[in-house]
């Protein structure tokens, strides 16, 4: 059986793994490890979201980390706030009983730039940051990346659609030098292939992910079919049906999240709503509450849901289809985590049927048919 030990892992690291629950290496885990630990490469890693790359490219990170320099040696760009905390998090517990420290800071926008530029006085080892706000902490002269040896870009293909493909140009020019760049993105579109062209070795290591491991075995997934008008009808008695039952509700867009929260506080849901638009300080609190129960749903956007990690959840449901294929995924991936099981359901029109066969074809699952 593969250990993280036989992967090359230090022990250092093995007691908080296991504290964390994290026992057997995942696909890209054993797939990622031992280059990243051994070899001086580039390397590009196609994973979704669910699949362990934090500890993929976190435990080499903090592994080739010197803590006796005083100085940024790694730097992880990652899209959204919640996923750089999570991130950040996530490794700050891998060291739990590292013998010497390790420091690292978490950049990103919605926090007075002022309380980050203090803090970055402070010793720092690696940084989590999302790209707009280190871009901002670069051109006012407040960070030294020149001691980087790694740089990672994790959902890379997230940070290009929203937008922060001028940044990226900019912070992979600054750093450009002897660093390696550790890239991992859900899918390889045209513009991640002009980074890894402009900016990467033509030897990078790659690895995938077999699209067979991305859907989760102990994931049911269901379907209903209903008329428009009847849609949100169906939800509620979804709802009422699961009572005790805590879950996401996607919807593609801002408007459909706020719409579809207002309605359900009316009828007496416990619920909150994420999307893009909302501010810092309520988007927070709204994750929050989800996060230690004291609102049973969450109604969200693909991109705001990004970084939520909340255990115990039992289903999630497609209130409206997803634009694209692996966004499924993400989405189905929240539920059935650590060995349990949960439930997708997805809510379609006659005409979306057509889109979700699509789904099942590209994916290799089979949804049952319910009735609401």
């Amino acid at each position: 059986m593969t250990t993280f030990a036989s992967l090359g892992v230090s022990k250092d690291f093995h007691q908080a793994l296991k504290e964390n629950k994290i026992i057997a290496p995942t696909d890209i885990q054993v797939k990622s490890i031992p280059t990243l630990l051994n070899q001086e490469t580039d390397f590009i890693g196609l994973a979704q979201t669910g699949t362990g790359k934090t500890a993929a490219f976190g435990l080499p990170i903090l592994q080739n980390i010197d803590p006796t320099k005083n100085e940024i040696q790694a730097l992880i760009l990652s899209p959204t706030r919640e996923l750089v905390q999570q991130i950040n998090k996530q490794l700050f517990r891998f060291t739990k009983y590292a013998p010497t420290k390790i420091f690292s800071e978490e950049l990103y926008g919605g926090v007075k730039i002022d309380i980050q530029i203090a803090n970055l006085k402070r010793p720092t080892h690696f940084i989590v940051a999302t790209p707009g706000r280190l871009v901002d902490l670069i051109e006012r002269g407040c960070l030294d990346l020149t001691k980087i040896k790694t740089i990672v870009l994790d959902e890379a293909d997230e940070m290009l659609s929203m937008g922060f493909k001028q940044d990226l140009n900019r912070i992979l020019n600054y750093t450009n030098g002897t660093r390696k760049t550790w890239l991992f993105s859900a899918t390889m579109p045209e513009e991640i292939q002009k980074i890894i062209a402009t900016y990467m070795s033509p030897d990078a290591v790659k690895v995938t992910v077999d699209v067979d491991t991305l859907i989760n075995k102990n994931i049911t997934h269901e379907y209903a079919v209903v008329n428009g008008k009847e849609k949100y009808n169906a939800l509620v008695s979804f709802l009422e049906n699961n009572p005790e039952g805590r879950g996401i509700v996607f919807c593609r867009t801002r408007a459909g999240v706020q719409n579809l929260t207002e309605y359900l506080l009316e009828d007496e849901f416990s619920v909150a709503g994420i999307e893009g638009e909302m501010g810092q300080r309520d988007r927070d609190k709204a994750m929050r509450a989800f996060k230690n129960g004291s609102k049973q749903l969450l109604i969200a956007t693909d991109v705001a849901a990004r970084g939520i990690d909340v255990k115990d959840l039992a289903f999630v449901i497609h209130y409206q289809l997803p634009e694209q294929l692996e966004y499924y995924t993400h989405r189905s991936g929240r539920t059935a985590r650590a060995g349990k099981k949960g439930v997708s359901m997805a809510l379609v029109t006659a005409t979306e049927l057509g889109r979700l066969r699509e789904i099942e074809s590209d994916l290799e699952f089979k949804a049952k048919q319910v009735y609401l």
